[in-house]
């Protein structure tokens, strides 16, 4: 059921500045859009809603769309902005958010792709659990950073600061969560399915690199936790553990005093030398079984999918931040014997 609001509570016209924000950038998207923008008209929330859109130089249809359906968002008091330029080729995901978020007025921020659709429980149940939670980004059932399902306060936005604006190839939505993780800030999911999440050839996130995302997460584990480690050990004697190693800069890798595995094969190896090394002797790593390796310990895996509530690709956050308790048990599990997973 729809709900009835006030078109001059929500528009910035009339000096008033609404409750939530939904930041949708856009280009090229006239393939999805109608169903984007129905899932905004039927959200259940009761407070004071705006959509601001941004385009980013789009050359199809998309912006027709978008004045078709202000009209109907407007009748149903969900004011519209739109923003944008008609530059000969896009400036970006991170610019068009920034330029999304600057025009909005909402003291929360709701983000959206415009391929994806929310389910009209969204703004209400992340609204709700924000209230409580002033410093975290709220996500919802699934994985856990993936950028389309976060929400979080204007003023923690600010404080954490604008998106990368590099353009293509720019992770900036791991970027600012990295950033907002450095800043103190939380995760706290909904326990819902609030959010059809669209993974298509054209997707944006395409456009980055595997390599870029494993250099930023590498360049983090050695800021956030090897840092404060003076040795550990890599489990895993196998190929991405052998990455790792090899990604990791001088100082860290000084400190990795084995491999350990399960791998009989590998184990009988002895030890892994880091032939492409400029040392001189080359560094010489032993290869244990688990049960003789001690910690601390860097897990290094690479998962196909979700297991255990543990997110292809991302890192655990941080512990106490409203993790589905399946993925609390196996943190506090792991941390107990000094164990620290890169996802890959």
């Amino acid at each position: 059921m729809q709900v009835s609001r006030d078109p001059a509570a929500v528009s910035p016209r009339g000096g008033r500045r609404a409750h939530v924000s939904i930041i949708l950038p856009v280009y090229n998207a006239e393939r999805w859009l109608d169903e984007c923008l129905e899932s905004v008209l039927q959200q259940d929330f009761d407070g004071s809603m705006e959509l601001s859109v941004f385009n980013d130089a789009s050359k199809d249809k998309s912006m027709s769309i978008i004045e078709k359906w202000k009209v109907t968002l407007e009748d149903s008091g969900i004011f519209v902005v739109i923003g944008g330029h008609d530059s000969p080729s896009p400036r970006g995901v991170g610019y068009s958010k920034n330029q999304a978020i600057a025009q909005s007025s909402g003291a929360y921020l709701c983000f959206l792709d415009s391929d994806d659709v929310m389910a009209p429980q969204r703004v209400r149940l992340q609204h709700e659990a924000a209230l409580g939670h002033p410093q975290s980004v709220f996500t919802s059932n699934g994985p856990t950073v993936i950028m389309p399902t976060w929400f979080c306060s204007r003023a923690w936005f600010s404080h954490v600061g604008l998106f990368d604006e590099g353009g293509q190839g720019v992770p900036e939505d791991l970027l600012f969560f990295y950033q907002h993780l450095r800043k103190g800030g939380g995760v706290f999911r909904v326990d819902q399915s609030l959010l059809l999440y669209r993974y298509h050839p054209l997707a944006a996130t395409h456009s980055v690199l595997e390599a870029t995302i494993w250099s930023l997460r590498v360049h983090f584990l050695e800021e956030r936790v090897l840092a404060r480690w003076t040795v550990f050990t890599i489990w895993n004697a196998g190929r991405q553990g052998r990455r790792l190693y090899r990604s990791l800069g001088a100082a860290s890798r000084s400190k990795v005093v084995a491999f350990c595995d399960v791998d009989e094969n590998k184990i009988q190896k002895g030890f892994y030398c880091y032939e492409d090394s400029e040392e001189r002797p080359k560094p010489r790593v032993p290869i244990l079984h688990f049960r003789a390796a001690r910690p601390p310990f860097v897990l290094c895996v690479k998962l196909a999918g979700t297991v255990q509530g543990l997110d292809r690709g991302t890192w655990l956050p941080p512990a106490g931040s409203g993790d589905p308790p399946a993925q609390e048990s196996l943190r506090n599990v792991l941390a107990s014997r000094g164990l620290t997973i890169v996802c890959h």
